[in-house]
């Protein structure tokens, strides 16, 4: 294996649609997307999360989700691409525009690419706790329902993608 190149190996479920959720620290939006289709839809998508770069999972989002009857506490840890070994993805879904645009030429790991922007964690605005809280619940609930729609049948993918 070359340096700097990694081994992409087959998926354990290939007869499932991998899919490959992105954000720029994977803490926030790519966390939920992962959860939603997974609980959604695990028995149609191989589904996995990850940024260019790691941090902590958003702490804040996993209470909202939890106070809210989504449990990600046992699932939300943030990866970089280097952080688990890289599979063929058939699709790659950006959640950040600006990520996008800085990265989607670079990925080693294919698959095509879609592009639906959550925004970042930054564009909240609240100047309270419960405004703060209802920012992350309006994100929670605008991610669920997107990908409930956007995911019920793999083939309608093909649509949304933009490269």
């Amino acid at each position: 294996m070359a340096h700097g190149r990694k081994k992409l190996i087959r998926r354990p479920d290939s007869s499932k649609t991998a899919v490959l959720f992105v954000d720029e620290m994977n803490d926030l939006q790519s966390q939920m997307a992962e959860y939603f289709l997974a609980e959604l839809y695990g028995d149609m998508y191989e589904v996995r999360s990850a940024g260019p770069k790691n941090d902590f999972a958003d702490c804040e989002m996993i209470s909202v989700m939890y106070q809210n009857g989504y449990d990600i506490r046992g699932t939300a840890v943030s990866k970089d691409f280097n952080a688990f070994t890289m599979i063929p993805y058939d699709y790659v879904v950006f959640l950040q525009k600006e990520t996008y645009d800085r990265i989607h030429g670079i990925l080693p790991f294919g698959g095509k690419h879609i592009l639906k922007d959550f925004g970042k964690r930054s564009d909240f605005r609240a100047n309270d706790d419960k405004e703060l809280y209802d920012c992350y619940v309006s994100l929670m609930n605008a991610v669920k329902e997107w990908v409930k729609e956007t995911f019920a049948s793999p083939g309608t993918l093909e649509k949304l993608v933009v490269r």
